[in-house]
């Protein structure tokens, strides 16, 4: 695990690389190296899972195709035996060293060979010089760049922090990201709050030369064979479904560095660490809680009757409220753009705790709701009738702010702005709606399966999660130079879960119900019996008069803030203090959490002027047809 960064098609000053790389040390401590050559620059900052004494980057093959990786390669064993039967010598046991050799039997289809998480460059130099970019299937791996039209110029990094540390790369608040973030909790898409600036999407390789700009490839993933059985086959599909979770949970702690579980008290983390512990008798897992009594949703008595159950050795991480305060800015500057998930906060306190704690390497159970309809609000969706609007129901429910507050917190100006544009919500809504109404049936679509069921799966897993959750814990975990895995991520677990039929997914009275059946044997009642709730820090009860969190929002939402960004009707704010000062609420109480780490990015990140923006519409790249 890593981090990478680099240009293409511009001399890059040493000390440039060296500024890039020290934005991203955090997540790379344990080596800094680059390679540079005519036009172009590739940089690692390095955290060792894998071969710790080997595995040095930038990976070679000649003296023409350079790469840099971050991530993991879960097959490279296999990859490994047959690029030495096809006569390449790979040094060393370091799972990326083999990544030269496989670009060079394959090109740019050599992620069609990979089974891991990743971000990818390579600089090709045999013929043309070639820059390509890659990311994993799932979006696990981050990677942001800027094209500057103009000079035909690529920046990249695996954080925003790092990339802003070019010398060319500048930073300008996206105007319309205050509406898009308020809409959603973060930008979903290649957008970023900054405008100009991209990440490259689930599943996508780039590809640029001097003479031609960035091509974007969709890559197309092949379902596995296999399909589960019907609907009346529940204890097949289930015994199915744990069998690959099993077998990728097992594969995915074998590293070269300790590993622990990340559990909430929930099941999809329980169970993660349950299956885990089959093979890793002295397990440690972890959890977070918060100092002081009664604060609801308080989830760690759950975590211990698991932990106790698999016979964990368990660390609970006790989190001082009066401490928000102090950590929210290092959140804020590790995302690098505003996410109003408050479990951001506790994350980052966890990880450390976890690294401190003498672990490189966590597993946890994100993924688990998007791939097997978990949330309420798929539910909810699914039981309006066909002809009836849903889709606006489903999207206010991913907004951090309802659409109605969110016009009355705006200035006159930026209101306008945003009708003129389309509210977010309203667009996405009607995207998703369209989808329905489309006679195309989406790919890989479920045996006898709910079709908006599968259009929802595919937004919540191809849209929604990488942009608002996989990123997250990218960014949190690497903060603390803990590299996480993801095992409801993996391709056996996705394509077999999306081919189970909707009926073995949500009943009535859940979601996830053929979870909940797999995991029958494994957890604690009080566990599989719970109401489900969110793994998050309880806001609306931090956000009080008297307590530190709503003394610091009040003042960082400061009516002369607000009054120089422009968007926000600092009066309006104000109001939304004093109802909930008057009446806490969950709608204040998140309006705030949401407005407070917008504008403590604003002051991390302050705006470049227009005219240091970079050529070309978007900074972004051209696209091709999938492969």
């Amino acid at each position: 695990m890593c981090r990478i960064h680099g240009q293409f098609n511009t001399p890059t000053r040493p000390g440039e690389l060296s500024a890039v790389s020290a934005a991203q040390h955090h997540g790379g401590p344990d080596a800094q190296t680059w390679a540079t050559g005519p036009g172009w620059a590739l940089g690692s900052n390095r955290l060792a899972v894998m071969d710790p004494h080997g595995g040095d980057q930038p990976y070679r093959l000649g003296d023409h195709i350079t790469v840099v990786f971050n991530g993991e390669i879960y097959n490279h064993t296999e990859l490994r035996a047959r690029l030495r039967a096809r006569g390449h010598h790979i040094p060393g046991h370091c799972d990326g060293s083999l990544l030269p050799a496989l670009y060079a039997e394959y090109g740019t289809a050599f992620t069609d060979h990979l089974d891991g998480m990743y971000a990818i460059a390579v600089v090709d130099t045999r013929r043309e010089p070639t820059l390509v970019l890659a990311v994993d299937d799932m979006g696990m791996k981050p990677l942001y760049y800027q094209h500057d039209a103009h000079h035909q110029r690529i920046s990249f990094a695996s954080e925003l922090p790092a990339l802003l540390a070019f010398d060319a790369v500048t930073a300008r608040a996206w105007e319309a990201g205050l509406e898009e973030y308020l809409a959603t909790k973060t930008p979903f898409g290649e957008q970023t709050m900054f405008d100009h600036i991209r990440v490259l999407p689930p599943a996508s390789t780039l590809i640029a030369t001097p003479t031609r700009g960035p091509r974007l490839i969709r890559r197309t993933t092949p379902a596995q064979p296999g399909l589960p059985p019907g609907p009346e086959a529940g204890p097949e599909a289930a015994e199915g479904l744990l069998a690959r979770l099993r077998r990728q949970v097992h594969r995915l702690l074998h590293a070269d560095v300790p590993v622990a579980a990340v559990v909430s008290g929930g099941l999809d983390s329980s169970l993660v660490a349950a299956l885990a512990a089959e093979a890793h008798p002295a397990l440690h897992t972890f959890t977070i809680g918060y100092k002081g009594e009664g604060w609801p949703g308080e989830e760690r008595h759950f975590a211990r009757q698991v932990a106790d159950r698999i016979g964990a050795h368990h660390h609970e991480v006790e989190l001082d409220p009066a401490t928000l305060p102090d950590l929210l800015p290092d959140v804020v500057r590790h995302l690098g753009q505003p996410n109003a998930d408050p479990i951001t906060l506790p994350s980052l306190a966890l990880f450390r705790a976890i690294r401190g704690a003498g672990f490189t390497v966590a597993l946890t159970g994100d993924a688990a709701d998007e791939l097997l309809a978990g949330y309420d609000r798929v539910r909810h969706a699914l039981t309006i009738p066909p002809g009836r609007p849903w889709s606006t129901g489903y999207t206010d429910a991913l907004a951090a702010v309802p659409q109605v507050l969110r016009e009355e917190l705006y200035t006159a100006d930026y209101r306008a702005f945003v009708k003129d544009r389309g509210p977010a919500g309203e667009r996405l809504a009607g995207l998703l709606a369209a989808q329905e109404e489309s006679q195309t049936p989406p790919p890989h679509q479920a045996a006898g399966g709910d079709r908006r069921l599968d259009i929802l799966t595919r937004f919540e897993t191809g849209t929604r999660m990488p942009a608002y959750d996989l990123r997250r814990v990218d960014h949190m975990s690497m903060a603390a130079a803990v590299e996480v895995r993801l095992p409801y991520c993996q391709p056996a677990v996705q394509h077999y879960a999306r081919a189970l039929p909707a009926a073995l997914k949500v009943t009535p009275r859940r979601g996830k119900d053929v979870l909940y059946t797999a995991a029958a044997r494994h957890l604690p009642p009080a566990v599989l019996g719970r109401p489900k709730q969110p793994f998050t820090l309880p806001v609306t009860a931090m956000l009080r008069p008297g307590t530190p969190l709503f003394s610091h929002a009040r003042d960082v939402l400061s009516t002369a803030r607000l009054r120089r960004a422009g968007q926000l009707d600092a009066a309006r704010v104000q109001r939304l203090f004093t109802e909930q000062a008057e009446t806490p609420s969950n709608r204040a109480a998140l309006a705030i959490w949401a407005l407070l780490v917008h504008q403590l990015w604003l002051d991390h990140f302050p705006p470049a002027p227009a005219a240091a923006l970079p050529a070309g519409p978007g900074g972004g790249a051209g696209r091709e047809a999938h492969r």
